[in-house]
C-alpha cells in the first residue's frame, strides 16, 4: 500500500496512523449526522427560541400598555365628565393591548 501522492510503500505504523485518522473522521461524521437526525432536540431548541422571543415581545407590549394606561388615566383625572368613566377606559386599553400581544404571538 502506498501513501497518496507518493511512490514508496507505507510502513505498518503509517498504515495504523492512517486507520486511526480515518476512524476519528468517521466518528465525527457519525456524531454530526446523529445531531442532525435528532428532530426532537432540534424542535425543543426552536421552541425555546420562539418562547424567548414571545416573552420579550409580551413584556414590551405590557410595558407600552402600562404607559398608555397611565397616560389615559392622567387625562381622565383632568376631565370632570370622564372622571367617572376612566376605569372603563383603562380596562378597555388593557384588553386591546392583550389582544394585540396574543395576535402577534400567534403570528410569530
Amino acid at each position: 500500500m502506498t501513501a497518496p501522492g507518493e511512490g514508496a510503500p507505507m510502513t505498518a505504523p503509517e498504515i495504523q496512523q492512517e486507520i486511526e485518522r480515518t476512524r476519528e473522521q468517521l466518528g465525527e461524521t457519525v456524531e454530526e449526522l446523529a445531531a442532525k437526525a435528532n428532530v426532537p432536540a432540534r424542535a425543543r431548541e426552536t421552541a425555546s427560541d420562539v418562547k424567548a422571543k414571545a416573552q420579550a415581545k409580551a413584556a414590551d407590549v405590557s410595558g407600552r400598555a402600562q404607559a398608555k394606561t397611565a397616560e389615559l388615566s392622567g387625562r381622565a383625572r383632568r376631565s370632570p365628565v370622564v372622571q367617572r368613566r376612566w376605569p372603563l377606559a383603562v380596562a378597555a386599553g388593557v384588553v386591546v393591548a392583550v389582544f394585540v400581544a396574543v395576535g402577534r404571538h400567534r403570528k410569530a
